[in-house]
């Protein structure tokens, strides 16, 4: 889990923002900011909220039960369960706790996420509300120790995933079959249940997708597999792409050399200060060059507690690489003379000098 050591220097940087912002306090709760703040993670079952004070104190308001060992000062339990069952209120109920403290506290000018919980509380608070999403999400760019180490724990889980891939892809293989036995293998490298839904793409023959019924794979074909383990709350984001006979044509070869070509350009142009943008004219005018087509979709983005964060590498955003983040890179060629398409992957950690890969895994495709 996130570490109480780094959570409070999580709102250490918060509390900045409430100062410039001249706020009396923020209020979040959406589940992941209330993990990133607190270093503890609801169930996805569950509501929560988390409130830090312009004074620096801060408030966790947990389902049923006192949380023990997280970053807030002051934990109170809302009745989030009646006899075992659900409440479909529980964003109000959280609400209704939360206003309580801010009344007590005379906070009147309050920042929120976007949540259930803070659209409830923006009906039932008497003071203002003002969205500093965009602040927290700018915020979340740069990963701090504990952060990356449950990424890597993600990764980890990647790759016994591609491990295994590798020996059960075979003609006549079911893609239900492999995704089961995928999830199995992520679920014993972790040593517990997924935190979210095992993405990304598990068809074959196709640029992508969910696996379909009664589809198998099919000699000749490549099998795109974008997966994305999570850990904890932590997603990983990375692709590889297997033949299916282990016989890759000549077309399919020549896609993949562009390809990989492609993921070392990013790895040599990659740096704190370059724009994302210009990281993916540069891939796209490569694949124009060798490929005779460009990209058919984003180069890359970032990622974290959700699969898709800052930074974008993609021409309808204008990001700028920071010391610290993470994102990742997945150029790909698709059609049928491919067999479907290739789409390699790797998640990168942007330094000081540069950009080092987090991924292990070979990309060959045999």
């Amino acid at each position: 889990m996130l570490t109480v050591e780094f959570s409070k220097q999580r709102q250490k940087r918060l509390l900045e923002i409430i100062q410039r912002r001249k706020l009396d306090a923020v209020v979040v709760g959406g589940p992941a900011h209330v993990y990133y703040y607190s270093a503890w993670l609801p169930s996805w079952l569950h509501q929560a909220g988390f409130v830090l004070f312009a004074d620096g104190r801060s408030l966790l308001i947990s389902p049923n039960v006192v949380i023990p060992d997280t970053a807030a000062d002051r934990v109170e339990p809302f009745e989030a369960n009646w006899t075992s069952t659900l409440r479909q209120e529980q964003p109000m109920a959280v609400a209704d706790k939360i206003v309580e403290a801010l009344s007590g506290r005379r906070a009147m000018s309050v920042g929120v996420d976007a949540s259930a919980v803070s659209s409830q509380l923006a009906m039932a608070f008497d003071g203002s509300c003002t969205s500093i999403d965009p602040e927290i999400w700018q915020l979340r760019r740069c990963k701090d120790a504990d952060e990356l180490a449950l990424m890597k724990s993600a990764i980890r889980c990647g790759e016994a995933m591609y491990a295994r891939a590798r020996d059960i892809i075979v003609p006549g293989v079911a893609e239900l079959d492999v995704f089961s036995e995928l999830q199995s293998i992520a679920v014993k490298t972790a040593g517990e249940p997924m935190t979210a839904l095992l993405g990304n793409d598990f068809q074959c023959g196709s640029p992508g997708g969910p696996p379909r019924k009664d589809r198998v794979a099919k000699a000749g074909e490549l099998y795109i597999l974008d997966l994305g383990p999570t850990f904890q709350g932590y997603f990983s984001d990375n692709a590889r792409t297997f033949s299916v006979d282990r016989r890759p044509t000549d077309a399919q070869m020549k896609a993949w050399e562009s390809i990989t070509a492609a993921l070392k350009i990013v790895e040599q142009m990659a740096k704190p200060g370059v724009r994302g943008q210009d990281l993916f004219k540069a891939v796209n005018e490569h694949f124009k060059a060798t490929m005779k087509t460009g990209l058919s979709h984003h180069l890359g983005h970032g990622v974290g507690l959700q699969p898709h964060e800052y930074p974008h590498l993609n021409p309808m955003w204008d990001d700028v690489l920071m010391e610290g983040e993470i994102f990742t890179a997945e150029p790909g060629q698709y059609g049928a003379e491919l067999g479907g398409g290739i789409r390699l992957e790797n998640q990168y950690r942007v330094t000081k000098a540069g950009v080092e890969s987090l991924v292990n895994f070979p990309l060959s495709l045999i």
